[in-house]
């Protein structure tokens, strides 16, 4: 029987020059930057051709565990050059959950209140930079930083345009629902991994569509082969995803 697990993420190159070590290098053509607003510092990801009159989607990204905010100079060439400014924060400091390579977005209310800051200070830093488009502001993340963009999408649901999760879990602690009325018109995609030895991440996928179809949710839901990398066909089904609700194509009235 096929499961379901988290997508593996590949980690990141180490900067190969010294430009590079200070995000101020050109990377596939997109321009990279570092910026710090607010209390943490985010990485910034230009998209090639930038025309300063179109009002861009934002695609603000929640690393995945045992990484890093760099790892949005490997995802934006891999999701899109053209079509998204990409910004993501850095933990913050003072995120109470750390694994053996370094922080990770923890699931206490501490942590979450920390998560929402330092999302909202991501986009602010993007829009002193870019020309947003506010109401096409997509939340994404990979394993814990999945579970934080859920959380905070949820919380907030008004303030963006979808949520994207690759091998997050769903957040179930904290009353997730309590803004169901607005949650109903946030669209999510949530992508996993086949798995045939994780039959409690099945049970839990399972009593999630349950959750879903009860709530009357948006919810794209694709699973993949195992053994597959965070790359091209997840982050091609991403963008088709989140091109067809900047266009209409998938229209929720809101």
């Amino acid at each position: 029987m096929n499961r379901l697990r988290p997508p593996v993420v590949a980690p990141l190159a180490p900067p190969s020059t010294p430009a590079e070590a200070n995000y101020g290098a050109t990377i596939d053509a997109g321009i990279a930057s570092t910026v710090v607003h607010g209390d943490s510092p985010s990485i910034l990801f230009g998209p090639i051709h930038y025309e300063q009159n179109y009002a861009y989607p934002l695609v603000v990204w929640l690393h995945g565990d045992g990484q890093d905010e760099k790892q949005l100079l490997r995802l934006m060439p891999q999701l899109s050059m053209r079509n998204y400014v990409g910004v993501a924060p850095r933990v913050p400091t003072d995120s109470t959950t750390a694994d053996a390579r370094g922080r990770t977005w923890g699931r206490a209310s501490a942590d979450s209140a920390a998560a929402e800051q330092a999302v909202f200070d991501a986009v602010d830093a993007a829009r002193r930079r870019y020309h947003i488009a506010s109401q096409r502001i997509f939340l994404a993340g990979a394993g814990a930083g999945g579970t934080a963009a859920l959380r905070v999408a949820l919380a907030y649901p008004d303030r963006f345009a979808g949520v994207l999760s690759f091998g997050g879990i769903f957040p179930l602690g904290g009353a997730p629902l309590a803004r169901l009325h607005e949650v109903r018109r946030l669209p999510l995609f949530l992508a996993y991994e086949e798995d045939d030895d994780s039959a409690e991440r099945e049970v839990a996928i399972d009593a999630q569509l349950r959750l879903f179809y009860t709530a009357c949710m948006h919810v794209m839901l694709r699973q993949y082969p195992r053994q597959s990398q965070l790359g091209r066909q997840m982050l091609t089904d991403a963008d088709r995803w989140m091109m067809d609700i900047v266009t209409g194509a998938n229209r929720i009235e809101r």
